[in-house]
């Protein structure tokens, strides 16, 4: 089991952008940024991704 002080420190070192980025490309939408979902098949980007 992944103990909690793990968790927290990728929680505050993992940017979910890189993360998403390594599966989905991602394109900036103002202050988010856009994809393809990864989930379905698609053709207009749905998947949103908002970095904080």
């Amino acid at each position: 089991m992944i103990s909690p002080q793990t968790i927290q420190q990728v929680m505050e070192t993992a940017r979910i952008e890189e993360v998403v980025g390594d599966f989905v490309v991602l394109k900036r939408r103002g202050a988010n940024l856009l994809g393809l979902c990864p989930f379905h098949n698609e053709k207009t980007p749905s998947f949103n991704v908002s970095p904080a």
